[in-house]
């Protein structure tokens, strides 16, 4: 291996890492290995045999994707000279370009995708990038900004429109409505790649600018499972939603395995006797009994108001795909007045219909539906706090802002004295507690312990520990 690809190497490995997949040392070594047995001018073989020895969770893939394009992206040698060779046929076909209008560069974007002339869209990428980007050296802008720049400038939407009347009009009039949508379809799929082009095109050059690592760390994005609760999107959400299934699964299968081989218990003096009989009374063999760990009680109090409803609709969800290791699960939810919410959430299929039956028949709300923990603790004390035991296990879920509200922390202390532990769970950052209207280290003082837990990682982590 030359001392340039074992470079990149290097650098692709490191910026893995940095984007948070679990890359180890040994699957370095597998990597390499495996990229000595691929044609390195074959990109696809190369992405193969990389995301094979490095992938494991197919929620990375988009991630492992990201730095593949920046590291092991097409470098132009030379003006009009690809990676792929097209030496003097693309100088010949960009130097053309460059005497073109907007309008006739518009023109044969058009027939470039109506054609699907893929050669022919590879340069029409990198002129109109060269027009209307404006990249200039160590200008600090990112691809998306330059991207949005120069499709802006090609009017993509108007191009679109004229394809969908083409596909409309195909062989006069007369396709059926299955052709004209699979042709609709077919042009949309060609634009998005075109697009794609376009991003590929505005990568390369920045990386020949910057180089790849400055450009892999202003690509970088939260794994998802490392997205806070609280600030994700819609689409990190349904990603988030998409990843917790597996995890509850893996999860499950290790908490069983934790219990079928836990530790020895203590040892079986009677069992040990009688099975040394055997070996003329001495103990060769000693025999332990099997523990019998308790599963613990749950009791969930959660604030599902809206700046921490989606934190508290996945710790639930997360909670009770567990539930099968746990001895009893109750849920209640509040925001200024508390409801159980147990038997609204036995049958809930999904994160959608958990926060659908909380919002539609959960008695959540007392007042003016802002967060009031002192009013919900107190209500939960008056009413359920005699039915806690040793066994249970209190887990409040919350960020502890209070509104500006009485705390009434005594209940909190009341509660701990009679369950088996409280445990606060805590979407924000650390630093953000006990600011402004947060009172997390007033409740905290009575608490087993104060656990942040702003993504999927620590919450999973967490039921790990409880379990």
């Amino acid at each position: 291996m030359n001392a340039g690809l074992f470079d990149m190497l290097t650098g692709f490995f490191a910026e893995l890492r940095a984007a948070g997949l679990p890359v180890s040392p040994t699957e370095t070594i597998d990597a390499a290995e495996a990229v000595r047995h691929v044609p390195l001018e074959n990109r696809e073989a190369l992405r193969g045999a990389l995301a094979s020895t490095t992938v494991k969770n197919a929620a990375h893939a988009a991630a492992f994707n990201t730095v593949f394009e920046v590291y092991f992206a097409f470098r132009r040698d030379a003006p009009g000279q690809d990676a792929n060779g097209a030496g003097a046929a693309s100088a010949a076909g960009g130097g053309a370009m460059q005497a073109l209008t907007a309008d006739e560069l518009a023109e044969l974007l058009y027939r470039a995708l109506l054609s699907g002339d893929a050669a022919s869209l590879k340069l029409i990428a990198a002129e109109a990038v060269t027009r209307y980007a404006g990249m200039r050296p160590g200008r600090p802008a990112g691809v998306g900004y330059y991207q949005f720049r120069t499709l802006k400038n090609l009017d993509l939407d108007a191009v679109l429109q004229r394809l969908r009347a083409e596909a409309a009009s195909a062989d006069g009039g007369t396709a059926n409505a299955l052709e004209t949508h699979l042709m609709r379809e077919e042009y949309e799929h060609r634009v998005t790649g075109f697009e794609r082009e376009v991003e590929a095109e505005i990568r390369r050059r920045l990386v020949a600018d910057r180089g790849a690592e400055a450009v892999a760390k202003t690509l970088r994005e939260p794994l998802p499972e490392d997205v806070d609760f609280i600030h994700a999107s819609a689409a990190e959400l349904q990603e988030m939603r998409r990843v917790m299934v597996p995890l509850t699964r893996k999860l499950a299968l290790r908490l069983a395995r934790r219990r079928l081989h836990g530790r020895t218990g203590p040892l079986d003096f009677r069992a040990t006797i009688r099975r040394s009989l055997a070996s003329g009374g001495v103990p060769l063999h000693p025999r332990y009994r099997r523990p019998r760990p308790a599963k613990p009680e749950i009791v969930v109090i959660a604030d599902v108001s809206g700046s921490v409803a989606s934190f508290a609709a996945f710790t639930l969800q997360f909670v009770y795909a567990m539930s099968a290791h746990l001895s009893k699960v109750r849920t209640f939810a509040f925001v200024d007045g508390i409801d159980e919410v147990t038997h609204l959430l036995d049958h809930a299929d999904d994160l959608v219909d958990v926060v659908h039956r909380l919002n539609r028949d959960a008695d959540v709300v007392w007042v003016d539906g802002h967060s009031d923990y002192g009013n919900a603790l107190a209500v939960f004390w008056d009413r359920w706090g005699r039915q806690l035991t040793a066994r249970s296990s209190v887990i409040v879920l919350g960020d502890a802002r209070n509104n500006y509200h009485v705390s009434e922390s005594w209940t909190l202390d009341r509660i701990r004295r009679r369950a088996g532990q409280v445990i606060w769970l805590n979407p924000e950052p650390r630093q953000y507690w006990d600011t402004g209207d947060s009172i997390i280290g007033e409740y905290g003082r009575h608490c087993d312990r104060v656990v942040e837990c702003r993504n999927l990682r620590q919450l999973e982590r967490f039921v790990e520990d409880l379990s």
